[in-house]
């Protein structure tokens, strides 16, 4: 059965199953959506619930996977309420992200093998792409579909572009693309059905570092240009 009752600040709260809780703040993308999102999973850990096993923020949604053991005869409703009383205090956007990540990219035709393709579908430049992609003030949204793979956005309506009509079986790792006004990069060698406008020279994953990831949630990036033998000497550097 599906539950669902709606806190203040028009936050939904629905019942996924029975280990899973989701608050639902909207259903468009946005920069004001994506912040709210995450400062509410942080009060949620910040709270330190017993039974609560992970908070996942995501681009209009919060899950809160549980043991609903942990939360007597009514775990649903006993959890709701601790999450509303935890999130009550978050009344706005996120304050501004602590961490302001440089990204080198690489956006020659040895690696951007469609920024010619998205330039003409934009009306736009290659050059042009170029200067908005690395112009434009973007944030890391959510991580997913892969370890280390981040959703950043919101970029300029100019490079609003669908996803390719028939995604690759492979798209190399560090592949930088864009698509729904949002830009991905590829951890690993992947299938993918993004516009791939370039390539960054850094692992995204290592489980043997803290934290695990060199993108995290809410991390303003900066996109810089570099030239190949650049991406080539920063490569030899980082393996």
């Amino acid at each position: 059965m599906r539950h669902s009752e709606e806190p203040s600040c028009h936050i939904e709260i629905e019942a996924e199953g029975d280990r899973c809780l989701t608050l639902r703040l909207g259903s468009s993308l946005d920069v004001e959506t994506s912040r709210r999102c995450l400062a509410m999973a942080a009060e949620i850990e910040k709270a330190g619930l017993p039974g609560v096993l992970d908070v996942i923020a995501a681009f209009t949604t919060v899950a809160v996977h549980y043991e609903p053991a942990k939360f007597g005869a009514t775990p649903y409703r006993t959890l709701s309420e601790l999450i509303r009383e935890a999130i009550k205090s978050v009344t706005g956007n996120r304050p501004a992200a602590t961490r302001i990540v440089k990204v080198p990219v690489c956006y020659e035709p040895e690696y951007g093998f469609d920024l010619d393709a998205v330039a003409q579908t934009c009306g736009l430049t290659p050059r042009e792409v170029v200067e908005l992609h690395t112009s434009d003030n973007v944030s890391v949204i959510t991580l997913g579909f892969a370890p280390g793979h981040p959703y950043i956005g919101v970029h300029s309506e100019k490079l609003a572009i669908a996803r390719r009509a028939t995604p690759r079986g492979a798209v190399p790792g560090g592949s930088v693309a864009i698509a729904n006004r949002q830009t991905v990069i590829y951890p690993d060698t992947t299938p993918g059905g993004w516009h791939v406008i370039g390539a960054m020279p850094f692992a995204l994953f290592n489980p043997e570092k803290s934290p695990h990831t060199f993108l995290l949630p809410g991390d303003k990036v900066q996109f810089a240009p570099i030239s190949a033998a650049e991406f080539k000497k920063l490569q030899r550097t980082a393996s």
